[in-house]
């Protein structure tokens, strides 16, 4: 079989993170890249030969023979551009999230299931190292029954506000936790996909200001709740405006152990776990001790390779893993499905924000 042709919009931007996966991939190369920045696309693709340079999305996806597209532009874009895509039956590789509203979130649906093309969402820190070890972990039994888990996503991102201004309005400005996959997608991914059914939401107010002293309309921090088809409970964190160091946290709550990550992003070792009849009482382990009996085979093969690039290695292997799936006629690992119920209750939130926090209803798409 030939190798899958694959084109990216947004080229200049996140999705260059992608292209380590295509080095390591024998079924995949890059054929096409489009940016609306001609500058920025070549020096994106510089060193790299053979690529066919676009200034139009459409134009690409008419012209490059495309296989697959990798959609890393704005959030606002992601529908539109995705359902250009599928109409063609081109599969789709799209940056988080999904969709910016819950009618978009019906269109994008509609457009996958009228398409022979697939569509994942590429929410990458489900493919984090550590998060996939203890995935396995519970997977295996180590941790019970897992009934309680908390994301946060704590990122001082305001140097980005003039770079991409769209941010403004979609990620600062409008409130609730409108950034909230990095957080609820490796929880929904321990949890076995349990759905969230309900959420509310409450946010600090408005006190910070961007670089160049501009108030920042949207909450400084905005906090979400969850409550699951099968009755477990989350808790979301979200923000992208407070003067602090970046911080990815998670937290999971079994009948049989615990598990607390690092503060310290990028300090594996400091990552936490306590198994009932295994540790000490009183003390945790860390997560290291598990590593060699529970990496995921996907880690053992490429993430020597995958760990020099982008995310800690996460980008390359999601990458692989959707491409392999795409070569080999399989379902991808994160479907629409699966995407819209990470997007969905963020998109909830925002209505219950504004309804003083009450609890409401998300929307089971597998019922549209």
């Amino acid at each position: 079989m030939e190798k899958l042709r694959v084109g990216i919009v947004g080229a200049a931007g996140r999705p260059s993170a992608f292209l380590a996966a295509f080095k390591m991939s024998d079924k995949a190369v890059l054929t096409a890249a489009c940016d609306l920045n001609e500058d920025a696309l070549n020096r994106a693709l510089s060193g790299i030969d053979g690529v066919e340079r676009y200034n139009d999305y459409i134009e690409m996806l008419e012209k490059a023979n495309l296989d697959i597209v990798i959609i890393g532009t704005p959030m606002h874009l992601h529908v539109s551009q995705s359902i250009e895509a599928l109409k063609r039956n081109i599969h789709v590789f799209c940056e988080v999230t999904a969709a910016v509203s819950i009618e978009e979130c019906r269109m994008l649906l509609k457009a996958c299931k009228e398409s022979r093309a697939q569509y994942m969402m590429g929410e990458n820190c489900n493919y984090m190292k550590p998060y996939m070890i203890i995935r396995e972990m519970i997977m295996d039994g180590a941790f019970g029954s897992v009934f309680y888990a908390e994301g946060e996503y704590l990122h001082d991102c305001r140097n980005l506000l003039y770079k991409t201004p769209w941010r403004r309005k979609y990620q600062y400005e409008t409130r609730g936790v409108t950034y909230g996959t990095h957080s609820l997608g490796p929880i929904l991914s321990w949890m076995d996909w349990d759905r969230v059914e309900s959420v509310c939401c409450a946010g600090s107010g408005s006190d910070n200001f961007d670089l160049q002293g501009k108030r920042i309309d949207g909450d400084n921090t905005a906090l979400m709740l969850c409550k699951t088809v099968k009755g477990n409970l989350i808790k979301i964190r979200t923000d992208l405006s407070s003067p602090r160091p970046y911080s990815l946290n998670y937290v999971l709550q079994g009948t049989k152990g615990a598990f607390e990550s690092s503060y310290v992003s990028k300090n594996q070792n400091y990552h936490h776990v306590w198994l009932e009849g295994e540790s000490d009482p009183g003390k945790w382990d860390e997560l290291i001790k598990y590593e060699e009996k529970y990496t995921p085979k996907i880690w053992r093969d490429i993430g020597a390779q995958a760990e020099a690039y982008g995310h800690g290695g996460s980008d390359a292997v999601i990458m692989t893993e959707f491409i392999n799936a795409i070569y080999d006629g399989k379902e991808v690992p994160i479907d629409i499905y699966k995407s819209l119920d990470m997007t969905l209750p963020g998109l909830v939130s925002q209505q219950s924000i504004l309804q003083g926090g009450v609890w409401l209803p998300v929307p089971d798409p597998r019922e549209w």
